[in-house]
């Protein structure tokens, strides 16, 4: 007598489409994800604008106010005195550049309209006021 030998049912997870799955969720939520701008140590609360233009240049000369009349070039803590002479230099060696002035909202206006006339002294025309 011959036997047959009956085929075993397989019970295994296919994996392939699962990892597929995983991959596939993981994709979704790095993308989704609001990335955090590390480069800002600064604590500034900017002011909000029904409209703004959120396109940035990676040439910009950075310029943050915060609250305690603290300013900083393009990270660096600077007096009025030194950012007016570094900007003086900048202009001096490239004069299109775009000075993007990020000040806190309950900073006084007066301390942002003497930093954007520093900023014409010195021959930069091309002045942004970043906000929300």
């Amino acid at each position: 007598m011959q036997f047959r030998k009956r085929e075993e049912e397989d019970y295994s997870i296919p994996l392939t489409s699962l990892i597929d799955v995983v991959f596939l969720l993981l994709i979704f939520f790095m993308v989704s994800t609001v990335f955090i701008d590390f480069s800002r140590k600064i604590d500034i609360e900017l002011p909000e604008s029904k409209t703004s233009d959120s396109s940035t240049n990676i040439k910009n000369i950075e310029i943050d106010m915060n609250l305690n009349n603290k300013i900083y070039l393009n990270g660096d803590v600077i007096t009025e005195e030194g950012l007016e002479s570094k900007l003086v230099k900048i202009s001096s060696e490239n004069g299109n550049k775009t000075v993007i002035i990020r000040a806190d909202k309950r900073l006084n206006y007066g301390s942002v309209i003497k930093v954007m006339g520093i900023c014409k002294g010195a021959k930069l025309r091309d002045i942004g006021v970043t906000v929300k």
